[in-house]
């Protein structure tokens, strides 16, 4: 089983040369710390940041230096600050190639769901509905299932939707997954885990084709 690091870590593998990426808030920062030595990747954050570096070692935070979660980051050499209005017209634009985001719930066709818990206060949806709007890729890191052990990918989302039949992956502590049309494929399972298991914590259509190999994080 991963934790929140293996996750960000499975992800990065999917980052390419020459990607312009957007991190959402929680899990997917995180991958910022981990791309590839030597690849060229952009990180984009909505709040007015192109060429986002990682995280900053203790001691050395710029509390002027943050991301869209409010988190303090490091920049990378030709990093560029501009507004919102022209972050916005980047990500519309589709000038993002991968979009990261975490998510609450996702349905076997791709919807998601991570704004909004009836009940709860919340300040608004921030960008991702801009962003599952635009991207011409989205991967969600999450967790498989709820603090009651219940299945977060669902047949149909409960939660308000962010986006429909937008996200194309999904890494969990789990597994990682491809968005179907006929459900979630399972493409490889965590190490430790067994397909029984991921069968057990996936209420939508799960597709089983052949062994299912171990991911390889490191």
């Amino acid at each position: 089983m991963l934790d929140k690091i293996g996750i960000a870590k499975r992800i990065a593998k999917e980052i390419k040369d020459g990607y312009y990426v957007n991190l959402g808030i929680g899990i997917p920062t995180l991958v910022a710390n981990y791309i590839p030595k030597g690849m060229n990747v952009v990180l984009q954050s909505e709040n007015g940041l192109l060429g986002m570096g990682p995280f900053p070692f203790e001691g050395e935070e710029d509390p002027d230096l943050i991301n869209a979660g409010k988190q303090t980051i490091t920049t990378v050499p030709g990093s560029a600050f501009f507004d919102s209005a022209m972050s916005f017209g980047m990500i519309r634009s589709r000038k993002v190639d991968l979009t990261i985001l975490g998510a609450m719930e996702v349905a076997e066709n791709g919807d998601i769901a991570n704004w909004k818990i009836p009940g709860k206060m919340v300040k608004g949806m921030g960008g991702a509905m801009d962003l599952v709007a635009s991207a011409k890729n989205i991967i969600v890191a999450m967790q498989h299932v709820n603090k009651a052990n219940e299945s977060k990918l669902l047949t149909k989302c409960s939660l308000p939707l962010t986006g429909v039949k937008c996200v194309k992956k999904i890494v969990t502590e789990l597994a990682v997954l491809d968005v179907t049309s006929q459900g979630f494929k399972l493409l490889e399972r965590a190490p430790g885990i067994s397909v029984e298991q991921i069968k057990n914590a996936t209420e939508g259509k799960l597709i089983i084709e052949g062994d299912i190999p171990e991911m390889q994080i490191e």
